[in-house]
Formats: C-alpha cells, sequence, structure tokens
C-alpha cells in the first residue's frame, strides 16, 4: 500500500495530508450553519475560523509525522501510507521548523478571530486560553516525551475539538450567546471525528501494537473497534434525529441522506481483510462527514 516519495514537494504534500481537511473544515461550517439559523451570521467569523482549523489541523498533521518518526509508530512494519520524514526526504529538523511555523500561523490566526469576534477582555482570555489549548494537543498528540495519543486518549481529544469545542465555540463566535441544541450537533460532530481516527486506528493496529501505541483498537481488538466504529456512527444519527425533534426543524433530516454513504463506510472498515483495504475509507469518512454537514445546513436553512 505504500506509495514512494520521490521529491519535497511530494514529501510535504504527504505530511500536510489534503484528506484530513474536510473533517477539520465539518465543525466550523456547523457552527456557522447553526448561526445563521439563529439569523447571527458573520462570513469574516467563517473565514478565520476556518483559516485557523486548517492551520491547526496542518500543524497536528506534521507534529503526528514528526512524533510517530522519533517513537518508532512509523517504522517499516507501518502498513499505511508511507510518511514524510519516515522516507528520509524530509529531516526532523525540518519539520520540527515547519511545526512552529503553522504554530505561529494558527496563533496569529486565532489571534485576528478573536480580535474581530469579542470585545470582552474575559471572553478574549477565555477563547485564547482555549485556542492554546488546541495548539498544545495539535503537537502532543504524537510529540513530546509523553504523547497522549500512545495512551489512546485521542479519540477524546478529536471528540472535544472536532465536535463540541469546534461547534460550539463557531456558533458562540458568531452570535455572543449559548443555544443548548448546538450540544447535540457538537456531539454529533465529535462521534463522527472520532470515526474517522478510529478508522486510522484499525488500519494501524498491528504497528501500533510495536510501537507501544495503545490506541483504543489495539487496547480493545479489531472485532470490538469495528463496533466501537458502529455505535460513533449511530451515536452521532441519534444526535441528529434528537435535534430535529426538540427543535422541530425536520428539514435537518436532509442530512439522513449522508447515512447512505457512511453505512457503506462501516461495512467497508467491517469486511476489510487488511490495512491496505481499510485505508481508502478514511477518506471517505471524513468526506462523508462533510456531505453530512452539508445537508444538515441546506436543510436548516431552506
Amino acid at each position: 500500500m505504500k506509495n514512494e516519495i520521490t521529491s519535497k514537494k511530494e514529501a510535504w504534500l504527504h505530511a500536510v495530508r489534503l484528506r484530513t481537511l474536510p473533517l477539520a473544515l465539518a465543525s466550523i461550517l456547523a457552527g456557522s450553519f447553526l448561526a445563521a439559523w439563529k439569523e447571527i451570521f458573520r462570513w469574516e467569523i467563517l473565514f478565520l475560523a476556518a483559516l485557523t482549523t486548517i492551520f491547526l489541523q496542518i500543524l497536528s498533521n506534521l507534529s503526528n509525522d514528526y512524533g510517530d518518526t522519533v517513537h518508532g509508530a512509523d517504522s517499516a512494519e507501518r502498513q499505511g501510507p508511507v510518511r514524510a520524514v519516515q522516507s528520509g526526504i524530509i529531516t526532523l529538523p525540518e519539520m520540527k521548523r515547519a511545526m512552529y511555523l503553522f504554530g505561529f500561523l494558527s496563533l496569529v490566526s486565532g489571534l485576528l478571530l478573536l480580535y474581530v469576534a469579542v470585545q470582552d477582555w474575559k471572553l478574549f482570555a477565555l477563547f485564547l486560553g482555549l485556542g492554546l489549548a488546541a495548539i498544545w494537543a495539535s503537537i502532543t498528540y504524537t510529540s513530546g516525551s509523553n504523547p497522549y495519543g500512545y495512551a489512546g486518549l485521542g479519540d477524546i481529544s478529536v471528540f472535544l475539538f472536532f465536535g463540541l469545542l469546534g461547534v460550539l465555540g463557531t456558533f458562540f463566535l458568531h452570535t455572543l450567546s449559548f443555544e443548548p441544541l448546538t450540544l447535540l450537533i457538537g456531539v454529533a460532530l465529535g462521534l463522527f471525528s472520532a470515526a474517522v481516527l478510529n478508522i486510522n486506528n484499525i488500519r494501524d493496529i498491528e504497528s501500533d501494537e510495536l510501537a507501544g501505541k495503545r490506541s483504543i483498537p489495539v487496547r480493545i481488538g479489531r472485532t470490538a473497534a469495528v463496533r466501537y466504529n458502529w455505535a460513533l456512527l449511530g451515536g452521532g444519527y441519534l444526535c441528529l434525529v434528537g435535534f430535529s425533534l426538540i427543535s422541530g426543524q425536520f428539514s435537518s433530516l436532509l442530512a439522513l441522506l449522508a447515512g447512505l454513504l457512511m453505512w457503506r463506510v462501516g461495512l467497508g472498515v467491517q469486511r476489510a481483510k487488511s490495512s491496505a483495504e481499510t485505508d481508502p475509507f478514511l477518506k471517505k469518512m471524513a468526506l462523508s462527514t462533510l456531505l453530512w454537514v452539508i445537508l444538515f445546513g441546506v436543510g436548516l436553512l431552506f
């Protein structure tokens, strides 16, 4: 399954992992759709929140490439796509400099977002703290002396940052208010995002075990991890149904159409016999999540 990297440009594209960006944008779009539903929407908030999230996601991807190489998860035994540092074309110091760059860009973009969105210094400080926590989480997932991803805590981080904080935080920056119903959509996005990570960890279960990376699939085994994957998908749709019933916005159930694709993803992961067969469902799950958000927003607003 591994593809050879032959140039510096190709190595950097592998490190950035463009296929992960749709998932990063999903929670920002969901929070913005919900704000528009409440008739309080600002284009500059959407743009700056999306830009900050993209920088953070790239930072996380670069840190993951760096950390897995240092800790041995990106060894010769790994069956996933070849990594940039592992290929030898990008050195560890070069990757670290790129991490510093995207950490700086995400901080600057985040500060600009907060400057535009909030005037109260207490709110500014609160969201600055959340932003710094997001940068810290992006870096320390697999990097550092005690990466939390190696302890199997990645699912919790993804659930919080790609789900609850992404959706609720974006909604708040638009509206400067809290809407309890946004919790259901935040939970749904968190569960779908955790499913993407779970599929990644199912793919890498053998190499992760060898490297001492105690992801959930390593801890519970592939069969149970597949059941866990179905539970994540089902939980997301229960949240959607709950939102439509409580809000009375039944047109938001248009997002159920994305369930056809997610069902195929779930079946594909369940039936896959190798890492090579599992890998394509990572991109499909990320794109299905973005489609879910778009259909939800269209149903909600139109």
